[in-house]
């Protein structure tokens, strides 16, 4: 037992995993199954995340599982992961019935029983999208990770009873959220609130067990032109912000029985690990091909050449991040109608992209292995990139209105204070955590992702040394805090 136990930790940052990289795609349930996988054999990708919908007319019934049969043994003779994707089959179907959540897992566990040698599977798909999951808010309060929760919670007790060894991957999440009940369209909850959002339900709900051993991400761009190292503001993330998404998965998480991600340096048991089941860019099609898709396309492609460099990029960076599992490009094959996806390494005619020859390339020049400097991360038990410039801090009159600049790089909650100098620091802390002592003037609010001026109310200070301090606290885990004090100033001395 001790050997097994030793041999499941793991020192995040001193190994570099093997990165698995494969598609997602449904195209083996309609296509000719062998050509599609030794599609895959070629270009070297050994994972295939394939959809099952769940719907709750027919709670029982496994759509196409006699097609399923016939590719699933096809799939893994090749040496392809396959990972099976659950989730409603409308974005209703859960909240719609008090009954659902248990009828949903159990149709889970049925999958499992049926196509036992599968071990991987994901729980729903963008529960933080109102295309995937209503509602998103009620009474302008966010709802949706408190239904999903126990749905997760559910599908993981059923699946490890079937088999503990089963890989259970939660959420399958958006990079993006507008977190706005009022908006016009797109009402959504972004990653981080998400995540956030799920941790408050999972602590109310006194779980004593996990709820996912890996998390699913889709690191779309923030805009299809973007390149792989253009991020998003916060509370969103995208490839270049995975930290973000660690930083919340640790605020939901930490000190529960749901494990967090490993950080480096320090020794982690079974951490929870990233499957980045969805990224892609969509481009243009070929002139000599156009007449073979359909619809107008909904938003500026990017050409051949920049796909291919992307994809490269992604691997390759992928590759040295020790908490992704997998990578999956989505999809293999162009879908005909342009509203839809043409991101595929295959154009509709099934010809080669220039990024099926990237993607092979890299794959065989790496093996999946960090060609350069491993990523480390590790969680902050303070503010997110606080930042404070205190102004000109000179002899100044005693009717002066205060100002500051500060900011952060997440939304924050700030208590600012002018004390008279010689106040210590503990009793500073103290003021602007429950306001006794009482600062001779106070400003409050909130930091939105950014820096922004405080000012305090005009008053007459008397004559004298002065210290300013703000102390800013998290929204995300009002935990984490962040304390700063200014140098002395003179006021009408």
């Amino acid at each position: 037992m001790l050997v097994s136990a030793c041999a499941a930790l793991v020192v995040a940052g001193a190994a570099r995993g093997t990165l698995t990289v494969g598609v997602s795609e449904d195209r083996q349930k309609d296509t000719n199954a062998p050509a599609f996988f030794a599609t895959m054999n070629d270009l070297g990708l050994t994972q295939n995340r394939a959809s099952i919908a769940w719907d709750p007319a027919q709670p029982d019934v496994i759509a196409a599982q006699d097609v399923i049969a016939q590719w699933l043994p096809v799939a893994q003779a090749g040496g392809i992961r396959v990972v099976f994707a659950i989730a409603p089959k409308s974005a209703q179907d859960i909240t719609n019935s008090p009954a659902a959540t248990g009828q949903f897992a159990a149709f889970v566990a049925h999958v499992a029983q049926v196509f036992p040698q599968v071990k991987d599977y994901v729980i729903g798909n963008e529960p933080n999208q109102p295309a995937f999951w209503v509602p998103q808010f009620e009474a302008a309060r966010p709802v949706a990770a408190a239904a999903y929760e126990p749905l997760l919670a559910a599908s993981y007790d059923a699946l490890k009873g079937f088999d503990p060894t089963i890989n259970v991957i939660g959420i399958g999440l958006s990079p993006r959220g507008n977190d706005n009940p009022s908006a016009r369209s797109n009402i959504s909850r972004s990653p981080v609130r998400f995540l956030h959002d799920l941790g408050v339900a999972y602590r109310a709900s006194h779980r004593t067990k996990p709820i996912m051993d890996e998390l699913a991400f889709h690191p779309y761009p923030p805009v299809n032109t973007a390149a792989p190292d253009v991020g998003y503001s916060w509370p969103n993330a995208g490839l270049p912000n995975l930290d973000r998404v660690k930083q919340a998965a640790w605020d939901a998480f930490n000190g529960s029985a749901q494990p967090t991600f490993a950080e480096s340096g320090k020794v982690s048991l079974s951490p929870l690990r990233l499957q980045l089941d969805e990224v892609g860019w969509e481009v243009a099609p070929l002139p000599g091909l156009a007449g073979l898709y359909t619809g107008t396309e909904n938003k500026p492609p990017i050409d051949e050449p920049t796909q291919a460099e992307n994809y490269r990029q992604v691997i390759m960076s992928a590759e040295c991040d020790p908490s992704i599992r997998s990578l999956s490009f989505f999809l293999l094959l162009d879908e005909p109608d342009l509203p839809g996806w043409q991101s595929g390494l295959e154009r509709i005619d099934g010809s080669h992209r220039p990024s099926y020859d990237a993607v092979k390339t890299a794959i065989a020049q790496t093996h999946g292995n960090c060609q350069q400097g491993t990523t480390t991360w590790r969680h902050t038990a303070t503010v997110v990139q606080p930042r404070v410039s205190w102004g000109l801090l000179r002899r100044t009159a005693r009717w002066t209105k205060w100002r500051i600049s500060a900011g952060a790089g997440e939304e924050a909650l700030y208590r600012a204070g002018i004390f008279k100098a010689g106040t210590s620091k503990r009793a500073i802390a103290r003021s602007l955590t429950s306001g006794r002592p009482r600062a001779k003037l106070t400003a409050t609010g909130t930091i939105k992702a950014k820096t922004r001026t405080i000012a305090f109310p005009l008053r007459r200070l008397r004559r004298g040394r002065y210290v300013i301090a703000i102390r800013m606290r998290s929204t995300m885990n009002t935990g984490r805090a962040k304390l700063f004090i200014s140098r002395v100033l003179r006021v009408g001395v």
